[in-house]
């Protein structure tokens, strides 16, 4: 299993945010995590299409994997295609037509995903998994980074996991929320294989050592 890291900008310095993003990469990210929150879905406000355009202008081109915590959500879609998004995950209660939304993230060009709140039961999954690319658990509530993890989120990512492997699909899951180098293996062995890391990268003094720590961690499941 090929196992993916992505930073959280939520925990960048917004102030060198381009430089932030180029750092984490170069001490080997996979993939970029962009927290969009609207103060109406999660009690938070974020950043905008607008961000995501000028990082892609500034000559960013990782993968972006935008968060859409934002409700209603359909009206931003084609703003965050445009913009440079490549996975686009939604919430089910964002929107009153989940197929619908997920429609409008593949047609636009973009890979969609669906996002599972610690107490969002998983019963729509059947009915869209033959829609997604990605589905992310939360382990923590959205709307603020730097939460501690919730333990029961293993459980629905066992879950999740048995979902996609009956399915014979290829879905990247996700699990968001209080990872760090001391529980990313939990993670891995309940069956996620893309961890999204705020506080626990950008709040160490290095980044590579970091990254590289979780990455042994996530080595010795596999020896």
């Amino acid at each position: 299993m090929s196992y993916w890291i992505a930073p959280s900008i939520l925990s960048a310095d917004f102030a060198r945010l381009g430089d932030e993003i180029n750092a984490v990469l170069s001490a080997g990210a996979d993939l970029i995590h962009f927290d969009v929150m609207d103060n109406h879905y999660v009690p938070n406000l974020t950043i905008g299409p607008l961000v995501l355009a000028s990082l892609r202008k500034a000559g960013i081109t990782s993968t972006m994997d935008v968060h859409l915590m934002v409700k209603p959500v359909d009206r931003l879609i084609g703003d965050f295609i445009a913009a440079g998004a490549d996975i686009i995950s939604v919430h089910p209660e964002s929107t009153e037509h989940l197929h619908r939304t997920l429609g409008l993230i593949r047609e636009g060009g973009a890979k969609p995903g669906i996002v599972f709140n610690p107490a969002t039961p998983l019963t729509v999954l059947g009915e869209v998994l033959e829609q997604v690319d990605l589905v992310l658990v939360m382990s923590v509530n959205p709307g603020f980074g730097g939460q501690e993890f919730i333990a029961s989120s293993l459980d629905k990512i066992r879950d999740v996991r048995s979902l996609i492997t009956a399915s014979a699909r290829d879905v990247r899951l996700e699990i968001d929320g209080g990872i760090k180098v001391d529980n990313i293996a939990l993670a891995a062995q309940a069956g996620a294989d893309t961890f999204v890391a705020g506080s626990a990268i950008f709040g160490s003094n290095d980044y590579a050592a970091t990254i590289a720590a979780m990455r042994d961690a996530l080595g010795s499941i596999d020896g």
